[in-house]
């Protein structure tokens, strides 16, 4: 956390010590700011009240080109888009410093927390969704050279009305030689393929005296090489199965462990809530769980952490996972994104699945309640 809240006071232009009522990531008000605001935005060139753009299916759409150095204080989008799960079929890349492989990729909508396709408010210190479908990130974002965010449109329609601003600094300092970039990473399991579909309750002889010591087919959040500070992660489930989907463990390994050196006691403990989120949706500033679904096939339910208060430092390696069940028992589908910040260059991120791959949808995984009247009428919602 030393090295992070070094690098945003010195990007910020402060070399005070920020006061402990504010955030780290925030600049010291009480100091004489140094460096140049911009804003990138949607606003009409004409002058007129469209400030708005529009997106062919297809298309790629550029809402930021600056050079540094600089960083990316606040990101804001609100979309008009008929065609349902657009959230899903719309993608945000940002690239750093004329790099050819994106630092983010992701889903828009699973950036912003929205990982089922459907809109919800919800307020984290990070990132957020206010009235009416607004979204915001916090994030920072430093950059030496250049920053590009680009917006592509694989969905069949257009994106009738695309707004955003964009918030960016500039200074005239070049940033700390060992200044780590933000990057953020989409993966999904559509299914998680549980070990057996031979069980009647997690709480089951069969599932619960299995061991799982090494996170062998556990959910992986992130995978990655090279040194930085993992951050947290928004994931979004819809079960295939009935009962409580949260029975896994979160696990960690460091630095290519083969054992992880952090792991958890379940997955609703891993997001800071207890005894099945108790059917009461919650978001805090660095926790939560927004949305809370039936504990049926077919549940949705969307869950954060963000590790702000301590950030998971590593020098070689890291990867983040959880399990899906008690040993990976359960086959529900997951969708997550991970964020954190490390130098360059980073590993080559998964290939993202196709629009289609990505819209939530049952599968027919069996187990309790797959074949269900709820689990049948969840079959056809990735075909909407």
């Amino acid at each position: 956390m030393v090295r992070l809240t070094h690098l945003f006071l010195l990007v910020a232009g402060s070399v005070a010590v920020a006061h402990t009522q504010a955030p780290a990531w925030q600049p010291d008000v009480t100091q004489q700011q140094t460096y140049t605001l911009h804003r990138a935005s949607s606003a009409d060139p004409t002058g007129a009240n469209a400030d708005f753009r529009t997106v062919a299916p297809g298309a790629t759409y550029t809402v930021l080109d600056a050079d540094g150095p600089g960083l990316i204080s606040h990101i804001w989008f609100a979309i008009n888009d008929r065609e349902p799960f657009h959230l899903k079929r719309i993608v945000l890349r940002i690239y750093w410093d004329g790099e050819a492989t994106p630092s983010v990729e992701t889903p828009i909508g699973d950036f912003f927390g929205l990982g089922l396709g459907t809109y919800h408010n919800w307020e984290s210190e990070m990132l957020s969704v206010g009235s009416v479908n607004a979204m915001n990130s916090y994030f920072p974002m430093p950059y030496r050279h250049h920053a590009r965010i680009t917006i592509t449109n694989e969905g069949k329609e257009r994106i009738g009305n695309l707004y955003y601003n964009i918030d960016y600094r500039t200074n005239k300092r070049p940033l700390p030689g060992d200044t780590l970039y933000f990057h953020a990473q989409y993966r999904q399991a559509q299914p998680n393929q549980g070990w057996t579909n031979k069980w009647e309750s997690n709480g089951n002889a069969l599932v619960n005296d299995k061991p799982n010591l090494d996170g062998a087919d556990n959910y992986t959040w992130l995978d990655a090489t090279g040194h930085g500070n993992y951050v947290g992660v928004t994931m979004s489930i819809l079960q295939n199965q009935d009962m409580w989907w949260g029975e896994g463990d979160d696990m960690f390994f460091i630095d290519g462990e083969k054992t992880p050196s952090i792991t958890g006691t379940g997955s609703e403990d891993y997001f800071l809530g207890a005894w099945g989120f108790g059917d009461q949706p919650f978001s805090y500033k660095l926790y939560g769980a927004p949305v809370i679904g039936q504990q049926l096939a077919g549940g949705r339910s969307s869950v954060y952490r963000f590790h702000f208060d301590s950030p998971i430092p590593f020098s070689k390696s890291f990867k983040a996972t959880i399990e899906h069940g008690h040993a990976n028992h359960r086959s529900d589908n997951f969708y997550s994104v991970a964020y954190w910040y490390q130098a360059e260059p980073h590993a080559p991120f998964p290939q993202l699945p196709s629009a289609e791959q990505r819209l939530p949808a049952l599968q027919p995984v069996g187990g309790p309640g797959n074949n269900s009247p709820a689990a049948e009428s969840s079959s056809n919602v990735g075909s909407r």
